[in-house]
């Protein structure tokens, strides 16, 4: 009969922990103190499964202590009496927990893929978009399928209905659940070809974007009608017409002129600094002013409490709701948005300025990847001479064609 082990206490446990070697400890069978030259301990149970010898880890030493190390001994003993292999097992159960957490569902790396991108989206509204539209489109059709199973019938399902009728929503929601699905791939949760691509994939499924759906332009008014509405526009009060009289003259975007605050304005310098946050490009932005722009902001009040350059009416910001009332109060079936489109017309028609000059007036992206390469001004001094121009015409200087009729 094998000499059984001296039950060790733990005082006398804790010295062993300074000796290199495997010392048994008692209490349990073939439970050991393993310390190697390093004197890093840890707990090894030896004993018999079946016919096999095993040695089993039952922790590190003292963070497992020696009372839950004769415990766990104990309860291992127990399991190979009864038949069964507690390595075997304990094997098996760390591979079905890496197994479920690999089970990622879509909905799932919907939000750890946007919580990793939270920081590229220039405001809360994007990334709120972004979700809105796969919870809308895609999460009710396979949300709940493990992403490593999403295949091209989920995607087709959930595009199919709104890709005629809804094409451009429809062909945002496919680049996002492309792009989900590519995060997915490279952080191990899936395998093999993205099922949302388009190019030599879904572009076999569905028609092409630009053949069934038709452009939908923001509504424009024709540069020859400006002079008479900006004349209209100047005799109405409040502080959403001056906003969108001075959305006019700088040809900037609704969200750029609402959100405009005192200290991007620089008058003695004739210029309006948009930060990167607020411009749809991620790039700042000058905008020069003429002198109607100007005379607009030296008339405005100035508010006590807010910096904004057009507040509403409870210090907040104008909402473009309020921009469009304005038009809509005149009788005037355009947007705001539009007299960028009416600048761009009549700088195409009226001028002879070259088309980089015009594009950078509405801080649009250079095209060419190479020119912005090499370009590195924006053509700040030029662009201040077109806006000038810009700002004589929308007074009616050298407008011609007919004059729109607007309500007073």
């Amino acid at each position: 009969m094998p000499k059984r082990a001296k039950e060790l206490s733990a005082v006398e446990v804790r010295r062993l922990a300074a000796r290199k070697g495997c010392h048994a400890v008692g209490g349990v069978a073939g439970l050991y103190l393993n310390v190697k030259p390093t004197l890093a301990a840890s707990w090894l149970l030896r004993t018999m499964v079946g016919a096999r010898r095993r040695e089993m880890g039952l922790g590190p030493y003292p963070a497992v202590t020696l009372a839950r190390a004769r415990e766990k001994a104990r309860h291992a003993r127990e399991l190979i009496e009864a038949g069964r292999d507690p390595a075997e097992e304990r094997k098996a159960a760390r591979a079905a927990l890496v197994a479920a957490q690999r089970r990622m569902t879509f909905a799932d790396a919907t939000d750890a893929y946007l919580a990793l991108r939270e920081a590229e989206f220039r405001n809360p509204k994007h990334a709120a978009q972004w979700r809105t539209t796969l919870e809308t489109y895609a999460h009710p059709v396979f949300g709940t399928v493990p992403v490593a199973d999403v295949e091209l019938a989920h995607v087709v399902a959930a595009l199919e209905p709104i890709w005629t009728t809804k094409t451009e929503t429809a062909s945002r929601v496919r680049g996002r659940i492309e792009a989900v699905l590519s995060w997915a791939t490279v952080a191990g949760h899936r395998e093999g070809d993205n099922p949302a691509r388009w190019k030599g994939h879904l572009d076999q499924v569905f028609p092409a974007p630009s053949k069934v759906a038709r452009v939908s332009h923001f509504a424009a008014l024709p540069f020859d009608d400006l002079p008479g509405f900006v004349t209209a526009l100047r005799g109405r009060d409040g502080m959403a017409a001056r906003a969108v009289e001075f959305a006019i003259l700088t040809a900037a975007r609704s969200g750029e002129v609402r959100g405009a605050t005192w200290a991007e304005i620089d008058r003695e310098g004739a210029v309006w600094t948009v930060p990167r946050d607020r411009m749809k490009a991620g790039k700042e932005h000058r905008v020069p002013l003429s002198e109607p722009a100007l005379a607009l902001l030296e008339a405005l009040p100035r508010f006590a409490g807010s910096d904004l350059v057009f507040p509403g009416a409870r210090g907040g910001q104008l909402s473009d709701a309020s921009l469009g009332a304005v038009l809509k109060r005149m009788g005037v079936p355009v947007t705001v948005h539009g007299f960028r489109s009416t600048f761009r017309d009549w700088t195409a028609e009226r001028t002879a300025y070259a088309r980089d000059v015009c594009e950078m007036a509405l801080a649009h992206v250079i095209e060419s990847g190479t020119e912005r390469a090499y370009r590195r001004g924006d053509l700040l001094e030029k662009r201040r001479r077109l806006m000038a121009e810009w700002a004589r015409f929308a007074e009616g200087a050298g407008a011609g064609g007919a004059v729109v009729a607007v309500r007073a």
